[in-house]
Formats: C-alpha cells, structure tokens, sequence
C-alpha cells in the first residue's frame, strides 16, 4: 500500500523559533483552498532537509501564523547528486520536465543554450519554473528543493571545467555497430550533503547537439552516451537519463 503524504506546506524562510508565518501562495492555499481552521495540524518544511509538524494558530487575510510542535530531519534525497543540462523544450513540456526531474531527485538543472535551442528562457519563466519546483516538492516528499540555475551557454558550460564530477554528454548514435560498451556509473564518493554534485550530464535541444558541440565536450572530457536507437524529445531523454542514473535502472550504452 501506498503512504499517504500530509499536507504539506513550502517555508520560504529558514524555519528557526517556535513561530512561523505563512504569507503568499502557501498562505493562500492553506487557508482559501485547503479552508484551515485554528488548531489544525500540518507539515511545514523550509529547504533545508527538515520536516516541522504545526498547528495553525491565526489565519489573517494574507498570511496565516503557526506553532512548531516539532522538527525532524527527513532525507528522502538520491544517493547520487545528479544535475541536469538541459535545452529546454517549449511551453507546458517545460513544467513537466521539472515537476518529474523532482520526483525522480534530481538536484540541479541548468538551462543550456545551444546552436540548435528554439528556447531562451527570461527571468520570469525561471521563477515559474522554480515555483513548479516547490509544488512537486510539496507533493513528492523531498524537503531539499531541486536548484535551477541561470540559463548558460553551452559552450561556457563545457569550458567551465571545475569540480570533479563525471560528465555525460547524450547523443543519438549507432549503438548496434563499432563496438559499444555499456557504461558503468561509478559509485559516487561524495553524499548528497555535499554541495557539489558528482554527475553533470547534458540533453541537447529538438535536433541534438551540433557535431562540433559534441567533439567539443569529448575534447573538453566529457564522455558521450546514447539512451538507445529511437531519437526522444528533449523531456524524455532527460527523465530517461536521469532514472538510469539515479535509480539504476538501466545500462547507459557509450558509444
């Protein structure tokens, strides 16, 4: 059976006292949608790994007030701290890839642009996007939010080539011919309370990356991968990618 999730409800404060304000969306929701009464009880969590069972104490017009009754640290994060370079695809793909990249543990995207990228996300479509995080968080479990970070170019991305992590470059290949190999994901060395992520891996636009961005990447040492024989949309093949990587579901074919 199933565990039913408790309401949940996205602090955007560091949660520290015996006294929290809910104020915008979350108050909102809370009190004009869920209909809270004084002395009910809910989850709050702030970002920060932890969980705080509360009572509401005070539902005001914008903002809704409660009392901590306790606090306990909740990780439900993956083993591998997995970020996402991704080429956004358009409109309400956008959103699903992120509510699902949040379900699945993913703890970074970066929004790349590339010679082929059709999308240019502005700051506001990034804080829809960051919003679309909370709310899965809200419904999935995680108390640490998926970071998404400001829109790179590509080839500032793959110049960049601080941390350690490894990096995997997905490109559609013939992966039946040449001798191919299944990777193997190394087990990571460091755990998910590190800040640094220790698998950066990298989904082109609708049409893939360009030969040059990829013989770039592999120059740069990155390593090229392909998530079998049919060509995926941009959202597919970096869920698939990443439940591959995360929950080891599957071999990674290396070309």
């Amino acid at each position: 059976m199933f565990a039913v999730m408790p309401d949940r409800y996205y602090c955007q404060h560091p949660i520290a006292g015996a006294d929290v304000t809910l104020e915008g969306p979350e108050a909102r929701h809370l009190a004009s949608v869920m209909r809270a009464e004084v002395g009910d009880t809910v989850v709050l969590f702030d970002g920060t790994g932890f969980e705080f069972q509360a009572s509401v104490t005070r539902i005001g017009k914008r903002d809704v007030q409660l009392t901590i009754e306790s606090k306990a640290e909740v990780d439900r994060e993956a083993a591998v701290q997995l970020t996402l370079a991704v080429a956004m695809p358009k409109s309400e793909r956008q959103k699903w890839l992120i509510e699902k990249a949040v379900e699945l543990g993913v703890a970074r995207i970066v929004p790349i642009v590339a010679q082929r990228s059709v999308v240019k996300l502005k700051a506001s479509g990034i804080e829809r996007l960051r919003r679309t995080v909370i709310e899965a968080s809200k419904q999935c479990g995680r108390n640490r939010l998926m970071e998404i970070a400001d829109p790179v170019a590509w080839k500032e991305l793959i110049a960049d080539g601080a941390g350690d992590e490894e990096k995997l470059i997905a490109h559609p290949g013939d992966t039946e011919e040449g001798g191919s190999t299944d990777l193997q994901v190394r087990t990571p060395a460091t755990t998910p309370s590190n800040n640094s992520p220790n698998i950066l891996a990298a989904i082109g636009p609708e049409g893939g990356f360009t030969d040059d961005e990829v013989q770039s990447a592999i120059a740069a040492g990155w390593q090229s991968v392909s998530l079998g024989p049919r060509i995926l949309r941009v959202e597919t093949a970096a869920l698939s990618l990443a439940a591959r990587l995360l929950d080891n579901l599957g071999p990674i074919v290396s070309l």
